[in-house]
Formats: structure tokens, C-alpha cells, sequence
């Protein structure tokens, strides 16, 4: 049986959501898995809609887009509204608390992470956000090793930055 797994992070323009989807897809191709990892957002790139799609998988990816995610990551209210129909019920939903006030009832396995309070203190910038939810994702999907998500922020990230990422990584990834 074919173990294929589709993920969408969603958010606003300069939250981080494409790199954040972009390191997950790297740290599975570090660990040996197919991936397929695509993004798109607004016109207006900061504040628009933002979203990163990983598709992960065992075997060959037959089409490159996710269809209905497994895994549904929020980073805010208008995000959450606009991708929620889309999650597979039962699937995993991930919102950052601090970012997401309402969430409709529906059947899915819910992860409340206060990224953003985390990064804000932890880090004292609400930039790391994306990284700490990263860190979380990987806790509850285990889709990715540690490892390869370590190595992966450390190859996506700028030099001066790597220290503060992976310290968020790990926050979130403890926040599970």
C-alpha cells in the first residue's frame, strides 16, 4: 500500500508559509521519500493569501496538486476559512492560536500551537512563527525525521538566521 500524505500550509504573505513548505519538502527528500512541493499566493505577496502545498510519498506522485489535505495548517482566520473545506475529514488540523480566533466544528484531530506567542518569546520576533509551526507539524505527523528538518532549515535559511531557526524548530516541535 502506497503511504501518501498531502499537506497545505496556509497564511498571509510574510508569514513564512512557502519556506516553511519548502524546508518540509526538503527534509523528506533528505529522507529518502518522493515530493512534490508547490506554492502560491496574491498579487500583493505581503498580507494576501499565501499557501505551500507538500505532497509526500513512498512511491512515484501521479499528479502534482493537493486535492484534499491530510494535514491543514492555518497561520490565520482568513487562511483557515478559505482552505478548511479541503481538509479530509479526520484529517490533522493545525492553527496558531494566536493568529486563529474561531474554529467551526467539524471532524478532524485539532492542534491548537501558539506559534506566534512562542516565536514573539522565545525568539522576540513573530517571524519565526513559521518555524516553530514547522516544528510542531513534523512532532505530529512524523512525515519527516528531525534530523532531516534540522538539516533542511539549516540549507534554506540565511547564515546569520540558522541559530534562532532551529531553536524555533525545537520549541515548536516540544510544544506537542
Amino acid at each position: 500500500m502506497q503511504k501518501k500524505v498531502e499537506i497545505r500550509i496556509s497564511g498571509l504573505g510574510g508569514q513564512g508559509v512557502v519556506l516553511a513548505g519548502e524546508i518540509l519538502g526538503r527534509a523528506a527528500v533528505y529522507d529518502g521519500k518522493e515530493v512534490v512541493q508547490t506554492q502560491s499566493y496574491g498579487a500583493e505577496a505581503r498580507g494576501s493569501a499565501a499557501k505551500s502545498e507538500i505532497i509526500v510519498s513512498d512511491k512515484k506522485i501521479g499528479y502534482p496538486r493537493v486535492r484534499k489535505c491530510d494535514v491543514l495548517v492555518a497561520m490565520s482566520q482568513s487562511a483557515l476559512d478559505k482552505n478548511i473545506s479541503d481538509l479530509k475529514e479526520n484529517g490533522i488540523l493545525m492553527i496558531d492560536k494566536d493568529t486563529v480566533g474561531k474554529v467551526s466544528e467539524l471532524k478532524a484531530k485539532i492542534f491548537e500551537i501558539p506559534a506566534t506567542k512562542t516565536a514573539e518569546i522565545e525568539l522576540k520576533s513573530r517571524i519565526y512563527a513559521n518555524i516553530v509551526m514547522l516544528g510542531a507539524l513534523v512532532k505530529v505527523t512524523r512525515i519527516v525525521s528531525e534530523k532531516a528538518s534540522e538539516q533542511a532549515i539549516v540549507e534554506s535559511v540565511p547564515k546569520e538566521t540558522r541559530q534562532e531557526n532551529i531553536y524555533g524548530f525545537r520549541k515548536g516541535f516540544n510544544l506537542v
